[in-house]
């Protein structure tokens, strides 16, 4: 998704940048171990997942987890476009580490968003305006880092046709390799397309059909690792809860789209910061990026002080986005609804 440039940022900002990276060799996080940070698993009702370690108060989106479930990546900004990097927890010896700035985000004269992993766990995708070897351009272009050991190779661009002279985003992968990306356009719209990996390349690029590409405008499309569904959040739609929601639609074996359905107030909710989607790897349950507010009772309201409103600022569910998750069994509930 496009990001508006930003070249005012307070020393503020910038103190809070540098304590943020400053611990090279990350804590554990309380002693936590278990699966999923050892939080408790949501149902069927949308929850903060792990408050106080990735949903914080900062601005946060993008989840991506190995199939080990052994680490967890996401994105962290310093409001929406000033400081954006993708930081990682892992899970070392059994307990989870403290969230550290990811080795190969820690530049932040460039941005780092959007990780994805390939389903079978060798390649990390991300998104990035860094500039290519000898290269000196601004544009967001599709990275790619390989898997070595326990680690992740050197980042190299993905390249043509999938990378172009314009911006390309929010990269989502299928079993077989098949890419599914966001590419920005001249009239300020974004678009689903996708690129078939065959024989070790990516072929020709292709634009969805109306059935994905709904709406004013839509971008950052998840899809399902056998390609049985996509989830996109749309702009602008007649039945939309705010001003993005996330719809879903179902392919069909000869390549045809079934859709889009709202996703439901499960999901969506009339906050327009809801752009950024994941599914586990265990495909258990769903990430969801939202800037919804939590309400709070009358009577924490009452005769507030500014030491409140801090720590209110400081805490999830303060309007800036945060990252929910909830058991994936919602998608089986919408397919069934429309299509059975």
């Amino acid at each position: 998704m496009n990001l508006t440039k930003s070249y005012l940022v307070t020393i503020f900002v910038s103190i809070i940048v540098i304590s943020f990276m400053s611990c090279e060799d990350p804590e554990p996080v309380s002693k936590l171990s278990g699966l999923y940070l050892d939080q408790q698993p949501p149902g069927t009702k949308a929850e903060l997942f792990a408050p106080g370690i990735i949903s914080t108060g900062m601005y946060t989106r993008d989840i991506a987890i190995t199939p080990d479930l052994k680490e967890i990546y996401f994105s962290v900004a310093m409001g929406p476009t000033s400081y954006v990097t993708i930081v990682v927890v892992k899970e070392v010896d059994g307990v989870w580490t403290s969230p550290e700035v990811a080795e190969f985000a820690t530049d932040m004269n460039y941005k780092f968003i959007e990780p994805a992993i390939s389903p079978d766990g060798s390649k990390f995708y991300f998104v990035s305006n860094m500039p290519s070897e000898g290269e000196n351009k601004d544009d967001y272009n599709i990275w790619v880092m390989d898997r070595t050991g326990d680690g992740w190779s050197e980042p190299y661009e993905i390249g043509p046709p999938v990378n172009s002279d314009g911006p390309e985003f929010f990269p989502s992968v299928t079993s077989d390799g098949t890419i599914y990306f966001t590419r920005d356009n001249p009239d300020r719209t974004s678009t689903i397309h996708r690129s078939r990996f065959v024989e070790g390349q990516y072929g020709e690029v292709e634009l969805l059909d109306e059935t994905v590409n709904a709406g004013r405008s839509r971008f950052n499309a998840f899809i399902a690792p056998d390609e049985s569904y996509i989830i996109v959040p749309t702009f602008d739609m007649t039945d939309s809860y705010g001003a993005t929601d996330y719809y879903i639609s179902f392919r069909s074996e000869d390549d045809t789209w079934k859709g889009p359905f709202n996703m439901g107030d499960q999901v969506n909710s009339s906050d327009g910061s809801e752009w950024s989607l994941n599914v586990s790897p265990d495909g258990k349950y769903l990430f969801f990026m939202s800037g919804r507010i939590i309400e709070r009772e009358d009577s924490v309201l009452a005769d507030v002080n500014y030491n409140d409103l801090l720590g209110m600022h400081n805490q999830p569910g303060n309007g800036s986005p945060s990252v929910y998750w909830i058991d994936a069994s919602v998608i089986d509930s919408i397919k069934e609804k429309y299509l059975q």
